[in-house]
């Protein structure tokens, strides 16, 4: 009886062992690569630190994304793995290749992304910079609707009329794809609330609600026969753990728009979040193996040998054929900025100016160093074209899209190249075709610019930092605590007080302080730029006691186009004002304008005080009326 009993102790074990190999030889390895907001990044960055043949460094550029991706696949090609490569979004707008977009027939971006290889990407809120015409057009040069066969375009809950070239362009809601292996893998891709409450020149095109959107997309990928499903998101780290909470059969989320290099990928239940970073500095890998018994992925990246982010510095050999391509969209950039510089600058790698510092964005939602130069430049150039005082200008945190950074390396330091200058305030277009927002000059009184300080403090602390406006021209006292006095119940709804402003002052021409008063009807000359200067009225829509008319020098209200600044006959644009502002500094002795000094640190224009919440004085009124009466009660039965 115990040697039967053992034998089928033995036999247990072995079908055991037999089941759990068979299962083994089940599981499909497969790996998916993917980058996300790459944003016209080219080349590597800082441009004035790359060079060819010295070790430095910079980083990113698509040249480089190649060589990584053809690495990788060649060595997986080996043990017959297949591999994705996907993007999170947000491919358009940033640096000056941002700008080639806008010249029929260009779309670098997408271009040098389908012969690379990328599977698929989804639609962001920077692909909307240019709206949806200039979009619809884009995807039309890089050979869509056909192009979809190689790269995908992934817009689950992005909806253009269909009378719209938009709806004409193959945007998919999702789609399946049998790799070599014979693993079948569902993709959609979902634009965020966050990205979509960003998103600068939307038109007619509708974005429904990205957790339902999700919902039935999965079901109808599982539906489809699905073994993985992959959502690949411009939403945020924040609304990615929402997604894989709220639609658990998710499997991967490939993120981006919060620009979060994960070295460590995020997992929610049994969905893995990954996101790389920004500008192509790094390469993401996940090395994954679908377990059909588990019905889920497990991660098998070894970080010591298959780090979950590479990075794209000059390690990466770079891919010739790309590095061509980039090569020659170059070329056509160059000629374009000496066409829009006036002759003034050739090339976007050209050094223009000296610095022994960067300019830096510094803390969120706070005055900055490069708040206070952008605005400084835009005042400047403003007053110098117009030929009459400014009193302030206004910039937004979100449109100050990096830091202002000199080189560091022998050939290159204590230098700014034009590249990386006008990287930090190049996005938007005008009317008129060229790149860059135009400058706006009108006029707002007194009591309007204290709602428009207002609204900075209440829009930034309810929804970020890039609604944080800096300021040239005058100086600021406020408590972020006070903008709010309650939320409605339920609904969640702030209640604006206009009362987080405590003192606002002009800094006059001969250095003394002019107190901006509540209630004044004085005129004060303002610029700003397009975007801004369109934005702000809208909040009077929303918060009355916050509204603003854009005026001109006699106090009759002006339409915004009416309010453009020209400069030799052309639209000024924000990143020329810096610019010709850079330009103007004085010379060192190798005859390139010197950055001041003043530009190292924040200047103390906007000073944060902490006081007591508003809703205080009206609760200990309250306590106060409700202990009289009870004083007064108390004595009536005394009696």
């Amino acid at each position: 009886m115990r040697l039967a009993a053992c034998l089928r102790g033995i036999a247990a074990v072995l079908i055991a062992v037999m089941f759990s190999s068979s299962v083994h030889a089940q599981e499909l390895r497969f790996t998916i690569l993917h980058t996300n907001d790459e944003h016209s990044h080219l080349i590597p960055i800082p441009a004035v630190d790359d060079h060819p043949d010295y070790e430095n460094p910079a980083v990113g550029g698509f040249a480089r994304i190649a060589g990584a991706v053809n690495m990788i696949r060649d060595r997986k090609a080996e043990n017959g793995e297949p591999v994705l490569l996907l993007s999170g979004g947000d491919i358009l707008g940033g640096p000056a290749f941002g700008w080639l977009p806008l010249r029929e027939g260009l779309s670098p971006e997408l271009s040098l992304m389908q012969r690379i290889g990328y599977d698929a990407f989804t639609i962001g809120n920077h692909e909307f910079d240019y709206g949806p015409d200039v979009l619809a057009r884009y995807l039309r040069d890089a050979g869509y609707p056909e192009a979809n066969k190689r790269t995908a375009i992934l817009g689950t809950n992005t909806r253009p009329p269909q009378d719209h070239p938009l709806s004409e362009m193959g945007i998919r809601n999702h789609y399946t794809k049998e790799l070599e292996n014979g693993l079948k893998v569902g993709i959609f891709g979902l634009i965020g609330d966050d990205a979509i409450s960003k998103t600068a020149e939307p038109g007619p095109v509708n974005f429904e609600d990205p957790i339902r959107s999700a919902r039935k997309a999965v079901d109808s990928l599982i539906a489809a026969g699905a073994d993985v499903i992959i959502s690949v998101n411009h939403s945020g780290v924040t609304e990615d753990r929402q997604l894989a909470a709220a639609v658990p059969e998710i499997d991967v989320i490939v993120g981006g728009h919060s620009h979060t290099p994960l070295y460590e990928p995020i997992t929610v239940g049994k969905t893995v979040i990954v996101q790389a970073g920004q500008y192509l500095n790094y390469l993401g890998i996940l090395e994954l193996s679908w377990d059909p018994e588990e019905q889920r992925v497990h991660i098998m990246n070894d970080p010591e040998q298959t780090p979950f982010l590479m990075k794209m510095d000059q390690s990466v050999p770079e891919d010739e054929e790309i590095a061509a391509e980039v090569a020659r969209y170059k070329a056509i950039l160059n000629s374009w900025v000496e066409e829009l510089t006036e002759g003034e600058i050739r090339s976007v790698r050209q050094i223009i100016a000296a610095s022994a510092f960067p300019i830096t964005r510094n803390e969120r939602q706070r005055e900055s160093a490069i708040g206070n130069y952008i605005t400084d430049a835009m005042k400047r150039a403003a007053e110098d074209v117009l030929g009459k005082q400014v009193h302030i200008a206004v910039q937004a945190n979100g449109a100050i899209r990096s830091n202002i950074v000199p080189g560091t390396m022998e050939w290159s330091e204590g230098r700014l190249s034009f590249y990386d200058l006008v990287m930090a305030n190049g996005l938007g277009y005008g009317d008129d075709g060229n790149p860059g927002y135009p400058m706006v000059s009108f006029y707002l009184t007194e009591d309007e610019v204290r709602r428009a300080l207002e609204v900075s403090v209440l829009l930034s602390g309810l929804m970020g930092d890039a609604y944080f406006l800096q300021f040239s021209g005058l100086k600021k006292l406020y408590d972020p605590g006070r903008a709010v006095l309650l939320r409605i119940p339920f609904s969640g709804t702030p209640i604006p007080t206009g009362r987080a402003v405590l003192s606002a002052e002009l800094d006059r021409e001969d250095g003394e302080l002019y107190r901006i008063r509540r209630g004044s009807d004085e005129l004060l000359h303002v610029v700003t730029d397009y975007y801004i200067a369109g934005f702000l009225p809208l909040v009077g829509d929303a918060v009355p006691n916050l509204a603003v008319t854009l005026r001109d020098e006699n106090g009759n209200p002006v339409e915004l186009n009416d309010t453009i600044v020209y400069r030799n006959g052309s639209q000024l644009k924000v990143w020329q004002a810096i610019l010709y502002y850079t330009l103007s500094h004085e010379q060192n002795e190798d005859g390139l304008p010197v950055i001041p000094a003043r530009y190292q640190e924040p200047e103390g224009r906007m000073a944060v005080t902490f006081t007591l919440p508003l809703w205080v004085w009206p609760a200990a009124a309250f306590i106060i009326v409700i202990l009289v009466i009870g004083l007064i009660f108390m004595k009536q039965r005394g009696r």
